[in-house]
């Protein structure tokens, strides 16, 4: 039995619509994140529990609620008693189901027979994604890409810095047969260095001068001199790598022996893998939008290579994006991409735009999913432009202090559940699913990347 006792105002990041419930309840009370049904003599309604106070003396916790559907019971500032029950899961299944069922990503834990299924018109948002080693991060984002692409005709361009979702196009044995054709009818290229076909090659001469000379790790005031020469000197430049040097030194100009010792220096001509050398191009390959396309970057031994093709990836999209042409933008191990302070102007160049895109990208169709095992370790300026969250085990503190920043809609007992979750639980919250719920996530179709790697045993 409780009695609701006047609302406080709504909490920062609260959602603008329902209203808020607070109940004393004695007895078995429910936790936070669990969907409960309160019922008076007026009807019933379903609320979500945001939060769980403290017993007090006669043994009574108050509650924080939030109304989740249309319904008779008290609201407002109205004193009377009412009955909390756990949700029913018919109703749990309604709210949480989503509109299609290929988007289906697990089950509720607690409540098997109620799915939770993305709202796909809500991927039109910046999404975070995150959980700590083990957790199945991997392995669930996997799922979700995959009911995208089944689902959806929204193109997806996937970073891919370990070559987890290379399998992305093809599906594993035992599959469902009908999601398998599904799968097989969409248009996924994997894109890998040395891939005749399909080349992962970005053209330098197609950079900006700006971001050309943040590859040569050149700043226009520390490094005016070097900046000046290369500026005056850009319009030479040709994409063949056997005669760069030369072009440098026969130019004439002052002060190029210096900028030629610092492209040998850096080994930029060494990046084979790296330069189309004016052949095929995957900005070009993207702009004819497949289904899905995955940049292979753990085929590169330096991360300047992968931060020098997402950069030319990045740009051509942000200059193109007058066209609004919507995609997402994947980015698994995303601390990678754009964390607080990178150490090179190569670093410095894809942070500025993954920011650029997180805070202006929406109204151009241009979306992230950042993927990361270090919430705390993602620029501020990215973290806080998502609205969408999926949180699996999360053991760390300052972490979960980062989250409850970003994320004020979303409960903080809630978030604190998350060190204790396991393998395959998600947290998810935001416009893309109907409620924030905790829910076990669903077996792939495609083949999982990122396995561990298993322990040698004795004969």
């Amino acid at each position: 039995m409780s009695t609701p006792t006047p609302p406080p105002p709504a909490g920062r990041g609260s959602p603008p619509d329902g209203r808020q419930l607070l109940l004393r309840i004695t007895g078995e009370t429910p936790a936070a994140g669990e969907l409960v049904e309160i019922a008076s003599e007026e009807g019933s309604l379903i609320g979500y529990v945001e939060h769980v106070g403290p017993a007090a003396a006669d043994g009574s916790r108050l509650v924080t609620a939030r109304q989740a559907t249309a319904g008779g019971a008290p609201a407002g500032r109205a004193r009377r008693e009412v009955t909390v029950a756990p949700a029913p899961a018919e109703r749990v299944a309604e709210l949480l189901a989503g509109p299609d069922p290929q988007l289906h990503l697990g089950r509720v834990v607690g409540i098997p027979d109620a799915s939770v299924g993305l709202v796909a018109g809500k991927m039109n948002r910046h999404t975070f994604w995150c959980g700590q080693s083990g957790s199945g991060k991997t392995y669930a984002l996997g799922v979700a890409l995959k009911r995208l692409l089944s689902a959806t005709r929204l193109p997806i361009v996937v970073f891919d810095p370990n070559s987890d979702y290379v399998g992305l196009g093809e599906t594993r044995p035992g599959a469902d047969p009908a999601e398998a054709a599904t799968l097989a009818e969409r248009d996924v290229v994997v894109l890998r260095p040395d891939d005749p076909d399909h080349p992962l090659r970005v053209q330098f001469r197609k950079l900006s001068v700006k971001h050309q000379a943040a590859v040569l790790r050149m700043d226009p005031i520390l490094d005016r001199a070097e900046y000046n020469t290369f500026v005056r000197l850009v319009g030479s430049f040709y994409d063949h790598a056997d005669d760069f040097i030369d072009q440098l030194r026969s130019s004439g100009e002052p002060g190029v022996e210096t900028l030629a010792q610092r492209v040998e220096n850096l080994g930029v001509l060494d990046w084979t893998g790296t330069w189309s050398l004016g052949g095929a191009c995957a900005t070009d390959l993207i702009e004819e939008r497949p289904a899905a396309t995955v940049l292979d970057l753990g085929q590169y031994d330096r991360h300047e290579e992968q931060l020098a093709i997402a950069l030319a990836v990045l740009e051509d999209l942000w200059e193109k994006r007058g066209q609004r042409r919507p995609v997402l933008l994947v980015f698994d191990e995303a601390h990678n991409f754009c964390p607080p302070e990178p150490d090179t102007p190569l670093g410095v160049a894809v942070r500025d735009l993954l920011i650029q895109i997180a805070a202006e990208g929406r109204k151009y169709g241009l979306w992230l999913l950042l993927s990361t095992q270090r919430p705390s370790k993602i620029h501020s300026g990215v973290l806080s432009q998502c609205d969408n969250l999926t949180l699996m085990r999360m053991n760390s503190p300052a972490d979960l202090d980062e989250l409850a920043r970003a994320f004020g809609f979303v409960p903080r007992q809630l978030l604190d559940q998350a060190s204790r979750f396991v393998q395959g639980e998600a947290l998810v919250a935001g416009g893309f699913v109907g409620l924030p719920v905790v829910a076990k996530m669903r077996d792939r179709v495609t083949p999982e990347g990122g396995v561990d790697v298993r322990v040698p045993m004795a004969d």
